[in-house]
């Protein structure tokens, strides 16, 4: 089933759909860093791209919402509006389907959303845990690192419930970069943002293990477990910088 947006999953635990930020205060159609609310953590965006920080890790983007009281033509709101781009969905030689723009689209700009059921940990272990070793995965967990030492997960689920992210496969030297955007509360929309200029034709892929700015990989993903690799699957990006296997997340699973 398509959506654009995220949903809430069957346990239910959490509504992406909730309004819980209050709005800003703006009376101008452009907010500015020094007076808004939602821009206390600094500006996000230049013109409609994402400022891309080099840093190691993305900072957090909170947009304008539908509480603040500055016009749609914020350019604050850019995630919110949706696809501008089109995408099209096409069938690969070896990684099944892919996404590939058919216009060029500039580094920095938003191209699509990972959308599909956000659920509870408890619901994405139950669902990872049901599947079988040639079922294809789509749940992403997404773990943010707080300053006090606590981590948020968000788990999304787009296997029955989802828009063409779904479609996005890995790479190891990606042409996205997946950036969590709060809008309405804090349950993040898994934004993906060009990091480099994509041409049109270009297949479409981002790093499945959350790597920022293409970083090198750690020492332990260089050097996987002879049990890692058991259980992993193999990669096909193709990159010179190929890992040989997608990435792994063995807390989610139980292993024998």
């Amino acid at each position: 089933q398509y959506s654009p947006d995220s949903v809430a999953g069957a346990d239910g635990e959490v509504d992406p759909t909730e309004i819980t930020f209050p709005g800003c205060s703006c009376l101008t159609s452009s907010c500015v860093v020094a007076a808004c609310s939602c821009l206390c953590r600094g500006e996000n965006y230049s013109g409609l791209c994402l400022r891309l920080e080099e840093e190691e890790f993305s900072r957090p983007v909170f947009e304008c919402n539908s509480m603040c009281r500055c016009g749609e033509s914020c350019p604050n709101r850019v995630v919110q509006r949706g696809l501008q781009f089109r995408l099209e969905v096409f069938k690969t030689q070896r990684k099944g389907w892919g996404v590939r723009p058919l216009e060029c689209i500039a580094k920095g700009r938003f191209v699509c959303e990972y959308a599909g059921e956000v659920l509870g940990s408890n619901e994405a272990r139950r669902r990872i845990g049901a599947q079988r070793r040639e079922d294809s995965n789509y749940i992403l967990a997404l773990r943010e690192h707080l300053h006090s030492g606590r981590v948020m997960e968000t788990f999304v689920d787009p296997t029955h419930v989802g828009n063409v992210g779904r479609f996005l496969n890995h790479s190891c030297h990606p042409n996205l970069v997946m950036v969590p955007v709060r809008v309405d509360s804090m349950v993040p929309k898994l934004a993906l943002f060009a990091a480099a200029d994509i041409a049109a034709g270009e297949e479409l892929s981002y790093d499945y293990s959350g790597r920022f700015h293409n970083l090198p990989l750690t020492k332990r993903e260089q050097t996987p477990s002879e049990e890692d690799n058991r259980l992993r699957k193999p990669c096909y990006c193709g990159s010179h910088t190929c890992g040989s296997f997608l990435p792994w997340d063995s807390s989610l699973f139980s292993t024998p």
